[in-house]
């Protein structure tokens, strides 16, 4: 098993390998009592390692090791040394084959790394290091191998037998048994190993590529889930067919597999040819998925079937370039989906989550750059900052570079690194080639923590019209790092006039064909800049499109950012100017008296958004949700929990009770008409009726009642069923709540997928989520502790969503949540170890909350055996 003492591993620290493994050739025996492991290595030392005389040591984690032979010769006990997560070889010469016999068991395989067993399937999971736990290894990305993998097992049992590449052999075995060998052409690192056996449905599908190549699509799921596949398979075609069109690159191998894993840690795995998929992230039919759903499974096909080239074909160097491959890829799945649906949408709920998790992030004590300098655990490090802030730094360069440069750049990186394991700074350095721009400075992006501040302040001088903005970055102290240098921060702005106008942004008089939006270069911690022949003060549109992941002060009026919600053209800062609006209408009520009158200027904007069909329908549904609690708590200085919660739902009352016959309205217009389709414009009515939907059972309207239980009635799919669920959910209607939710318990109780939403509906809702109703939820039949899912739907979303109720002043809901990661901490570390996320910034609340976290992370500090992957972030937390 992993060691819990702590030992911190640096960047400064990397070495090339001592060995390189050209070839592995692997052959499982899968029993139902465990697995036999057969692995020979054919290895040499690394020229370039510079110590000739290195011994072998070779990763291993929970391994029974059963033999061991030098070029066909077994060794004896005393010629090697098996240290339990080493295997030490002293003497080898420089070029060998190396074959080791282990045996492993799957079936108690809790943790979910290496070679497990879900519902009666073996699967695996290798990312980070989860190979070590199949057999020893050189466990790390920069050694690459060409991979041989033969899997035998029982016939009737596991009839499909996968791995990566492409079939080469299969035949009959005795007692039953039968064998499946793979090949993968293309050199990789361990983990990106993949192996799945079991019974399973096999759905197939082709898509033949730009240069005429039939690709051969298979994808694999329980036989309950047939009919679940057909919009993954979809997804993945426009993915193919995209990233030909946008990036150039075509698909590889003969044959690409997708399988369906109930159990399973992470979202997907990008794994060479065989992409092994959470089933949450995966299955989706119009009666089991909602909408967000449908987005979601397109974007994490995309994203995985990305890697194959952003990841795979030129993959990290060490753990610490992790967003080489993962910002990388994110920055493209999210072009994707842009351009699969609305390019404003997209924007806006990618900085969403920039704003109110990632910056979070940023200010709390798991702190580190896009490319950390250390860790103790690596699997602690797959946060938002490595993806989203990664992917943001990308989208950086795209804008400083221009589309055309940036594919230059993009397809010098992938032939230039083809087959190679590299850093973030090869990646820069082929933009640099690529288009002569210096990067130099905007390397710190990727070297330092923290999220920028841009200060700016206006000034206007009517008689020269001439329009000054003086702007200030600054970037807050992180763990680590106190002193920050000044970063490249593109800045993207518009000026409007009066009359709503985009102005020409003038940098000298009299500019012919000025755009009406620059991007400018922020670059030293103050700068002035000038625009020209400006007749009248202007009103500014800051950060259009969100051009760079900073936060912006400037002193907007409410006047103003009213004004922006209706003028700007820029759609990104019409929907932010709504959210400033509505921040500085909750602020300013936190703590205040009954008497207190809700700003009627924020009814006047949000009744001209509910009543107007004109604009995109889609970007009215995000303005009309207000900020969320979670960002609300990110922008205080000292959070107020419950009075936070209680001025936000003040003012969605006021609003609800105000807007009640704009809402209904707006409910009737969208109604949908035919069969379902999960078009833009379709999941853009439906968005603006369920909201209506919710915003009056906020208020228990009972006309509002009445079409919730119709809808839910009559509903002929999940998200207008789950819609009206969650509307009755968070009202006072009790006896329709618990009608409904037992209806539709009983409806969907043989599907998982929706079993978690059933729960998680519970659980987020300030209504059903008291602690006493989620505990009774963990002894529900159809939870499991051991099933990741289930543990986020209960656990997770109550301490992430459910914050009046987490937030409880009696420290109750964090005395549960430690109660239950030490719980998990035995069993899953990694989903022990990311449930303490909501403890850890106990620093930003006021002291009646303070104190109960930070009890609540002294418990877990204090646990006997505590896992490296939560003694990481609890300690980091609990530091001076």
């Amino acid at each position: 098993m992993r060691t819990s003492q702590p030992r911190t591993i640096y960047l400064s620290d990397y070495r090339v390998p001592a060995f390189l493994v050209e070839h592995v050739d692997l052959r499982f025996e899968l029993f139902e009592e465990g697995a036999r492991v057969h692995s020979t290595l054919t290895i040499r030392r690394n020229p370039e390692s510079g110590d000739p005389d290195a011994r072998l040591e070779l990763d291993g984690d929970s391994l029974k090791l059963e033999g061991v032979a030098l070029d066909d010769k077994s060794l004896a006990v005393g010629d090697y040394d098996d240290q339990g997560d080493k295997l030490v070889i002293a003497e080898v010469p420089d070029q060998f084959q190396l074959t080791v016999v282990t045996w492993i068991e799957p079936q108690n395989n809790t943790r979910l790394e290496g070679l497990y067993k879900s519902s009666g399937m073996f699967c695996t999971q290798c990312e980070a290091e989860g190979f070590r736990c199949i057999t020893f290894f050189p466990d790390r990305p920069d050694v690459m191998a060409r991979f041989r993998t033969r899997i035998e097992a029982d016939k009737a049992r596991y009839p499909i037998l996968l791995s990566n590449g492409n079939d080469v052999e299969t035949g009959e075995l005795a007692d039953g048994r039968h064998f499946m060998t793979w090949e993968d052409p293309f050199p990789k690192p361990c983990y990106l190993f993949a192996l799945v056996a079991g019974d399973l449905v096999e759905k197939k599908d082709t898509f033949t590529t730009c240069s005429g190549r039939d690709i051969d699509l298979r994808m694999y799921v329980e036989p309950r889930n047939a009919e679940k596949c057909d919009h993954a398979l979809d997804s993945l075609k426009r993915a193919m067919r995209w990233d030909e069109d946008v990036y150039g690159r075509e698909y590889d191998l003969d044959i690409f597999m997708i399988v369906a894993v109930d159990d399973f840690n992470m979202g997907a795995m990008e794994n060479k040819g065989l992409n092994i998929f959470n089933s949450s992230c995966v299955l989706a039919s119009s009666d089991t998925a909602t909408d967000a759903a449908f987005q979601r499974v397109e974007a994490i096909v995309a994203h995985e079937y990305f890697h194959n080239w952003s990841g795979n074909r030129v993959t990290c160097r060490d753990w610490f370039q992790l967003s080489l491959k993962e910002g990388f890829t994110v920055f493209r799945d999210s072009g994707f989906s842009s351009d699969m649906g609305s390019p404003t949408v997209k924007r806006i709920e990618d900085a969403t989550l920039m704003r109110t998790a990632q910056f979070a992030e940023d200010a709390g004590p798991m702190a580190h750059p896009v490319r950390p300098e250390s860790y103790m655990e690596i699997s602690n490090f797959y946060t938002l900052t490595i993806y989203e802030k990664g992917s943001e730094v990308v989208g950086m360069i795209h804008t400083l570079l221009g589309p055309d440069l940036f594919r230059k750049g993009s397809d010098l990186y992938f032939e230039r690194h083809d087959g190679q394991a590299v850093t973030t700074d090869d990646f820069v350095k082929a933009m640099e080639d690529a288009s002569g721009r210096d990067l130099t400075q905007f390397r710190l992006w990727y070297e330092q923590a923290g999220t920028p501040v841009i200060t700016v302040e206006d000034e206007f001088d009517a008689e020269q019209q001439v329009y000054r903005l003086h702007v200030r970055q600054s970037i807050p102290a992180t763990p680590g790092q106190r002193d920050k240098k000044p970063q490249h921060v593109p800045f993207a702005l518009g000026l409007l006039n009066q009359r709503g106008e985009d102005l020409p942004l003038r940098l000298t008089p009299g500019e012919a064909d000025a755009p009406t939006e620059r991007v400018l270069d922020i670059t030293q911690e103050r700068q002035a800049f000038e625009f020209h022949d400006v007749a009248e003060k202007p009103v500014p549109s800051l950060l259009r499109g969100f051009s760079a992941p900073v936060r912006v002060n400037y002193p907007w009026n409410r006047e103003q950012l009213m004004f922006l919600m209706n003028h700007d053209s820029d759609g990104f800062n019409r929907w932010d100017a709504g959210q400033r609006l509505s921040v500085d209408v909750i602020q300013s009520l936190i703590g205040a008296g009954s008497e207190t009158v809700v700003e009627p200027r924020q009814v006047t904007a949000y009744r001209h958004l509910v009543s107007n069909a004109d604009v995109d329908q889609a970007l009215v549904a995000k303005m009309l949700q207000l900020p969320s609690e979670a960002y609300l708590i990110e922008l205080a200085d000292s959070a107020d929990v419950q009075g936070i919660c209680q001025a936000r739902t003040r003012v969605l009352n006021h609003l609800a009770l105000t807007l009640r016959d704009e809402l209904v309205a707006c409910y009737h217009r969208n109604l949908d008409i035919g069969p379902y389709e999960p078009t833009s414009e379709a999941i853009a009515r439906r968005a603006l009726r369920n909201t209506a939907l919710a915003w009056l059972l906020q208020v228990n309207d009972e006309e509002g009642r009445i079409l919730a239980k119709r809808q839910f009635r009559d509903a002929t799919n999940m998200t207008d069923q789950f819609g009206a669920l969650r509307a009755l959910v968070n009202s006072d209607f009790e006896a329709d709540r618990e009608v409904a939710l037992s209806e539709f318990y009983q409806q969907w109780q043989q599907d998982p997928q929706v079993v978690e939403q059933w729960f998680s509906v519970q659980t987020s809702s300030p209504r059903t989520g008291g602690l006493a109703a989620v505990s009774k939820l963990l002894d529900h039949p159809a939870f499991d502790w051991k099933n990741p899912n289930k543990v986020r739907a209960v656990v997770g979303v109550f301490a992430g969503q459910n914050l009046v109720n987490f937030h409880a002043q009696d420290g109750s809901g964090y005395r549960f949540l430690a109660k239950h990661i030490n719980h998990l901490d035995d069993s899953n570390p990694q989903i022990a170890a990311r449930l303490v996320s909501p403890l850890t910034r106990w620093r930003k609340y006021t002291e009646v909350y303070r104190d109960g976290m930070r009890s609540a992370l002294e418990t877990l500090r204090d646990k006997k055996g505590l896992s490296m992957d939560v003694y990481e972030v609890v300690h980091k937390s609990l530091a001076d």
